[in-house]
């Protein structure tokens, strides 16, 4: 989907929330409840019946920061972001005009959003910016060092801590991550064409908000939730991949019985199954641990279903079950505490959710991995791995590295476009 020409959106910026609609109505409050505001901003519009269903026509595209989880769980962080890498905690709009590709029939379906009750179908201007041709191109290169908040020793150190927390029955699981950047000049699209290339992942995004942009190649979902039927696919269980098939499959098979990586899988599924209880009912584990491949990884993938109980709201329901245990921990609050602790820098865009809510209450979100922000000429991104008591801090350092190979090697790539 390609989203232009916003019209209506909601923001949370320094803690002002501010909305604005497309009679250029605006408002801003300092004091509010989230949930209650995003349900009666999607609540202030009305739709006509779809054009098409198979393709989304309407609704509010955009993310939750990490920070969001604060004004969903009584929980205050401490760990700072610099001035320079802020972004809004949340971002939502209405777009009015949402390009559909279908990339299997080979087909571009166009449609335009009318907000002032007329039934204006024109779609010429949109037309012709799709068929011209002549539109400026830029390379990419980057500029001085990589950069990192931690040193490897330093990860490791806190690798370590953790595991002392979990002996002493803090947490039971607890994913620790590290932040990078890297210095640019050009356009930095190019890494995203390249990281879609190299990483082809379900969720493939790329959304410009001017003075930043936040895009990725994300491989699990926060939560999709569908006819009322909500999911979580928690991803935990990672080895590397060879590049030899024959290989690849007999560690596929080792990472199944890895004690260590089956124990934190088992633990992330709990948790979501209790997440999803708390507002939905006939919450099943659909799959458990299916062995699934990416460009660079092997993950041990699982499905937890429910569904929603009367009355329940998908807002609702994303909001009790966020951040993704599969990037916190579990106990999910404790573990978010000792992560703004020992992390030192605010998590910001990293493990957050981006994509799409519906005003018929669908939900479906990527969970901020494989992600860059780009924000003054400084990419932005960040790898975590999943601690449990028999965690060994030079593999965990390896996991990080491992999850992070495919965003820098999009890097090194976008220099040759």
């Amino acid at each position: 989907y390609v989203c232009a020409d916003p019209v209506a959106g909601i923001m949370l910026n320094d803690e002002v929330l501010s909305t604005y609609f497309p009679d250029g109505s605006r408002a801003e409050k300092t004091s509010f409840k989230l949930t209650e505001e995003i349900a009666a901003f999607k609540a202030a519009f009305e739709t006509d019946v779809l054009p098409d269903k198979r393709y989304i026509s309407n609704g509010l595209f955009g993310y939750f920061s990490w920070n969001a989880v604060q004004h969903f769980e009584d929980i205050k962080f401490s760990a700072v972001t610099p001035d320079d890498e802020k972004i809004p905690v949340l971002q939502y709009h209405i777009y009015r005009y949402i390009i559909a590709i279908d990339h299997f029939r080979n087909e571009v379906t166009l449609f335009k959003n009318n907000f002032d009750g007329t039934n204006d179908d024109d779609l010429g201007r949109l037309e012709y910016i799709i068929q011209n041709k002549n539109f400026p191109e830029y390379s990419f290169d980057t500029s001085g060092e990589e950069q990192s908040n931690l040193t490897d020793e330093g990860f490791k150190g806190i690798v370590e801590q953790m595991k002392k927390h979990i002996l002493r029955g803090d947490v039971f699981q607890i994913v620790p991550s590290r932040a990078y950047n890297q210095g640019f000049t050009g356009d930095e699209f190019n890494v995203y064409r390249c990281l879609r290339s190299i990483n082809p992942s379900p969720y493939l995004f790329y959304f410009d908000y001017g003075n930043f942009k936040l895009f990725g190649s994300s491989p699990e979902a926060q939560i999709t939730i569908q006819n009322k039927v909500a999911n979580i696919f928690p991803i935990a269980g990672t080895f590397k991949r060879t590049g030899n098939d024959e290989e690849d499959a007999e560690l596929a098979r080792k990472l199944e019985m890895d004690p260590k990586e089956s124990a934190e899988h088992v633990m992330l599924v709990d948790l979501a199954r209790n997440d999803l209880s708390r507002h939905c009912r006939q919450v099943e584990v659909k799959s458990f641990k299916e062995v699934q491949y990416y460009s660079h990884l092997i993950h041990l993938v699982s499905k937890v279903s429910g569904k929603l109980q009367p009355g329940a709201s998908a807002i609702h329901v994303v909001a009790d079950t966020y951040p993704a245990g599969t990037l916190s921990g579990a106990p999910k609050y404790k573990a978010m505490q000792l992560i703004d602790q020992y992390e030192g820098l605010g998590r910001n865009f990293y493990a957050g959710a981006i994509g799409y809510m519906g005003f018929n209450d669908e939900f479906n979100h990527a969970i901020m991995i494989r992600t860059f922000m780009s924000k003054n000429n400084q990419l932005h991104y960040r790898a975590g791995a999943g601690i449990v008591a028999d965690s060994v801090a030079e593999n965990e350092l390896n996991e990080v590295n491992n999850k992070i190979a495919a965003l820098r090697k999009a890097i090194v790539m976008a220099k040759e476009i």
